[in-house]
């Protein structure tokens, strides 16, 4: 039986991608897997996958690489996938006594804007340029590539051209999806935001756009339900700010809801929203969350970036949009009211999207083939 092991540090052992999705469909076809975190503590058997969890990113490198270095000796895997730079690294020890296939699965845009965003200029760009040489070494140390979306090929598909990779974006597995497709109320609507209470992510872009649809039609019942919190104290502040200077009348917040819980958290949202800012690492990513809202049955109004733009027909089932020009946003909202038929279209073509194009099962076997033949070809 081929062995598997996820690396990762900045993930916690049950991620989504990692846990529910990866690592099951993988212990399905028979393989023994295992995850290693560093961000989360926990070790144990979960569904017949191995944890061994430590929180310990405050730890330097060293003894990071090192915790990496003694799983990888004692578990002896046949294949690693691992998720950062610095799992890579430390698989460096075991490539030299085995012949482990280790893949790198880049889903996160690297060096990210809050890896620099503590240094003041010039000393962020020499942090910028340090990180993007450890991206490359990790990209040299590995084999083969899996990049959660087209826009993060760059750099290391154009460095490493030869290597083989795919393309495994985040779909959902049906089974955590909780569908629930709405008729519009008459002269109601509940707009939902979901994630981080930050400024980046876009909450006072959504707040914003709350307020102008509020303008417009006064008499209109606007129900707000807000999913997720604040990671950082500039973030509450932030938050607090906004809740401050709009005082919603009917606002519900919740703390984030577990994955297997997430679909249902939001079900009685009519639109869903993500209105991050525009910057060049946004353009990179992917929000993930958008497929989750397809197969909910939910239209949705995002920022138009250009990684949803090359993965995503969101015209179907709902908006791209400038997140900073409220009154536009507004417009696309009060369309659905004055128009209801079009959002019973949009509705039902999300759900539709999803089960033609946007789910796990018509890319899980892809993903397995790839892993078995990064085994054989070592």
């Amino acid at each position: 039986m081929h062995k598997i092991l996820f690396l990762t540090t900045a993930h916690r052992y049950d991620d989504d991608r990692i846990f529910y999705h990866q690592a099951k469909a993988l212990k399905d076809c028979g393989y023994q897997v295992k995850i290693a975190s560093l961000s989360s503590d926990f070790q144990g058997t979960i569904n017949g996958i191995e944890i061994e969890a430590y929180e310990v990113l405050d730890k330097n490198t060293q003894e990071k690489k090192a915790i990496f270095e003694n799983i990888c000796d004692a578990f002896q895997p046949h294949c690693i996938i691992c998720s950062e730079p610095l799992a890579v690294i430390s698989t460096r020890k075991i490539q030299k006594t085995t012949k482990a296939a280790v893949i790198y699965d880049i889903t996160e845009w690297y060096p990210s804007m809050r890896m620099v965003e503590k240094f003041s200029f010039p000393f962020n760009l020499f942090e910028a340029v340090k990180f993007f040489l450890i991206q490359l070494y990790a990209g040299f140390l590995s084999i083969h590539y899996i990049f959660g979306e087209n826009t993060k090929k760059f750099p290391l598909a154009y460095f490493f051209p030869l290597k083989k990779s795919i393309v495994l974006p985040y779909y959902p597995d049906d089974i955590y999806i909780h569908q629930n497709i709405k008729e519009l109320e008459k002269n109601k609507i509940t707009l939902c935001y979901t994630g981080q209470f930050s400024e980046e992510k876009g909450i006072g872009h959504f707040f914003s756009a709350v307020d102008a649809v509020r303008n417009r039609q006064p008499d209109l019942d606007i129900s707000i339900v807000l999913i997720g919190g604040a990671r950082k104290q500039k973030d509450e502040l932030y938050f607090a700010g906004l809740l401050s200077e709009y005082q919603f009348k009917n606002m519900t917040v919740t703390k984030p809801a577990s994955f297997e819980t997430f679909t249902e958290a939001y079900a009685d949202a009519d639109i869903c929203f993500d209105l991050r800012a525009m910057n060049y690492e946004n353009h990179h990513c992917l929000p993930i969350k958008l497929f989750y809202y397809a197969a909910s049955g939910k239209p949705v109004i995002y920022t138009d970036l250009k990684a949803t733009r090359q993965h995503v027909d969101v015209s179907k089932f709902g908006y791209l949009v400038d997140p900073e020009d409220s009154e536009a946003i507004a417009d696309k909202v009060l369309g659905y009211i004055e128009h209801p038929a079009l959002y019973t279209e949009h509705a039902h073509n999300a759900r539709t999207e999803y089960e033609k194009k946007y789910n796990w099962d018509g890319i899980k076997e892809s993903f397995i083939s790839f892993v078995k033949n990064s085994i054989l070809q070592r």
